[in-house]
């Protein structure tokens, strides 16, 4: 099978492919493209690798389904193993069967839109389930992606889903522990196995991930200080580790309380390891559920959900310590570019945009500190 170009005008190509039918006689299949000439002579390879592998779809006949199931093969390598689940969820839950059957040339920004008004209405309806507003942005950052490439492949001219308008997700108000109920929640957290991601939490401000992760070579006690070098991401398969949500490591100084913390645990770890017939080492997870096994970041969050119901706290979810971590350090007056670092966000925007409700109090404290500096200042030269 051949197949080669005829230009038809500046940056508009035909690519014709040579193919035999059943009893050897030659026809010619004509493609429309438009680009520079190496980019029509990588669609003329492609074309001709599909054709010889299987059924070929031109692509101003592909439908929305056929190109998604395309682009989703293509992304595997790209993104990491539970964004690509999800990206997979989204597309077969959500968007084909909305709308799949439309040809992707022909897909408009309005038919996105009331894919989106639809997908919330009927989740309005239900009782229970149903789509929220956070689902709809899934879709709608799920099929911008996938429509930017086919903009880069040539396939669409501009990404019809770029205009397009989902839901605005409303954030919830966020729950925090004042420092009285933190000291309570560690305490009566104390004889159970959710002790010490708790306290990794609430005193050191790690991620889930990040405490599942955590091996006792990044933990050094003498120094009081960690490094948080990997994440653990949790997929249909199983786990594996990553590196951490922002994608670089960070070292986190800990407070006296967590190194005292984390100096008993170790000590209670290696004797609880030695009757089960192992041996502690700097490859062991700093945090083991009872029968010795690394954390998975779902069984952590379900323990805490039963934890916490039992204890008679004020329910918050597990990911709040992280954020009662930040606003304990907030309302001691450490400067937000601290916050930042420890929490490990990637620019400082992220941190004042989730804690600005911690910032009024940090205003007045700076004003009052600075009409005290000048009125000293101005008694000093009165004298």
């Amino acid at each position: 099978m051949k197949g080669h170009l005829r230009e038809r005008s500046p940056g508009r190509w035909a690519i014709v492919i040579d193919v035999h039918d059943e009893s050897g006689k030659r026809r010619r299949k004509w493609h429309s493209f438009r680009g520079t000439k190496r980019e029509a002579q990588i669609e003329c390879s492609r074309i001709i690798t599909e054709l010889q592998g299987g059924p070929y779809v031109e692509p101003s006949r592909l439908t929305v389904a056929q190109f998604l199931d395309r682009w989703f093969d293509h992304i595997r390598t790209q993104v990491s193993p539970r964004t690509w689940e999800c990206y997979g969820e989204t597309i077969n839950a959500y968007v084909k069967p909305a709308i799949g059957n439309r040809r992707l040339a022909k897909l408009r920004t309005d038919e996105i839109d009331a894919m989106y008004a639809k997908a919330l209405e009927s989740g309005r309806r239900m009782r229970e389930g149903g789509l929220s507003p956070r689902t709809v942005q899934m879709m709608h950052r799920t099929l911008s992606q996938a429509l930017k490439q086919a903009v880069r492949w040539k396939w669409l001219t501009n990404n019809p889903a770029a205009a397009a308008k989902p839901p605005r997700i409303e954030r919830k108000e966020m729950k925090v522990y004042e420092a009285d109920t933190t000291a309570a929640l560690i305490e009566l957290a104390r004889p159970t196995a959710m002790f010490m991601p708790i306290v990794l939490n609430v005193l050191v401000g790690l991620r889930r991930g990040e405490v599942a992760a955590l091996r006792w070579r990044s933990v050094d006690l003498d120094r009081g200080q960690l490094a948080v070098v990997a994440n653990t991401e949790q997929t249909k398969l199983g786990t594996r580790e990553k590196p951490p949500k922002s994608g670089r490591s960070r070292t986190v100084a800990l407070p006296a309380l967590a190194v005292e913390e984390l100096r008993r645990h170790r000590l209670q770890q290696a004797q609880d390891m030695l009757r089960m017939g192992m041996r502690i080492t700097d490859e062991t997870h700093v945090c083991l559920t009872e029968k010795g096994e690394p954390w998975r970041p779902d069984s952590m969050t379900h323990r805490f959900i039963r934890f916490i119901r039992s204890s008679g706290l004020p329910r918050i979810r597990l990911h709040d310590l992280r954020h009662s971590h930040a606003t304990h350090l907030l309302a001691a007056n450490v400067h937000p570019k601290i916050v930042q670092e420890r929490l490990g966000h990637a620019d400082i925007t992220t941190t004042m945009n989730l804690y600005a409700h911690v910032m009024p109090t940090m205003q007045q404290d700076a004003a009052a500190r600075v009409d005290e500096a000048l009125r000293a200042a101005m008694n000093r030269r009165g004298k």
